[in-house]
């Protein structure tokens, strides 16, 4: 390392998982992975050039692929992304001050696994479907077709806070409906925010492994009942991002 060096912490695991041999560390030239290991419980670590900043795409894809990659066979506790510390005497201190909260944690986790569904509308159906549904919007929006927005300004301003509002209705409504549809497959879920206007969902389920087939066909099939409305995603395995944080448990 050209500078002072510190310790990128990844996640915390049983004290019997090591990373796999082509694991890949943050950084610029990546950094060797490696497990500190307490008493039963270890972190993933690698040593970082406290000089040069961490926090690229690269950085993050790293970071996701390693705890992603390590859930799959085994539980851990993600540690916020871009937590560094001084050394492994640190990183001894941090395992051993929170090692109760952390071995709880992982028992809950073992055989567990994240799974995350988005969908995201396709803006002029769903403008289609709104318009039939809401008469007043629909005649909103055939006063100002082909008026110059400088005379219709009143009316697309109106217009553009009903179907605000309806979007967001229907994402609600979409979002329950996924929730009741996958709730009885997966252990518990977590509902994100939406981060787009158009996105109709966002949410993370904890799975158990061994319903991991049968979570998946469920999604499915409900996103095959409303790909023309809705386009959407499911991601996992992956880390149990959502649902446990090192940082929340060490208080």
């Amino acid at each position: 390392m050209a500078g002072q060096s510190g310790m990128f912490v990844y996640g915390i695991v049983p004290a019997d998982v090591e990373p796999t041999e082509d694991a890949v560390g943050v950084g610029d030239p990546p950094g060797e992975v490696t497990a500190v290991v307490h008493g039963e419980l270890a972190a993933l670590v690698s040593e970082v050039d406290l000089e040069q900043p961490v926090g690229r795409p690269v950085d993050l894809s790293a970071y996701q692929e390693l705890l992603d990659g390590t859930a799959a066979v085994a539980p851990v506790v993600p540690v916020r992304f871009g937590t560094v510390v001084t050394g492994s005497d640190a990183v001894h201190d941090l395992l051993d001050a929170h090692r109760d909260r952390f071995r709880a944690a992982l028992d809950e986790l073992e055989g567990r696994t994240q799974y995350t569904m988005r969908g995201r509308f396709h803006e002029s159906e769903l403008m289609g479907v709104l318009l039939a549904e809401k008469p007043g919007a629909a005649d909103l929006a055939e006063q100002v077709r082909g008026q110059p927005e400088a005379v219709s300004r009143e009316q697309r301003i109106r217009l553009g806070e009903i179907l605000s509002q309806a979007v967001e209705l229907r994402r609600e409504a979409e979002t329950r409906e996924l929730v009741d549809v996958l709730g009885p497959v997966a252990v518990t879920s977590t509902v994100r925010p939406p981060g787009h206007e158009m996105d109709a969902m966002h949410v993370s389920f904890l799975v158990d492994v061994d319903r991991a087939d049968e979570f998946a066909a469920v999604a499915e099939e409900f996103a095959d009942q409303r790909r023309e409305l809705v386009r959407m995603r499911l991601l996992g395995p992956l880390a149990p991002y959502d649902f446990v944080d090192a940082h929340h448990l060490a208080g």
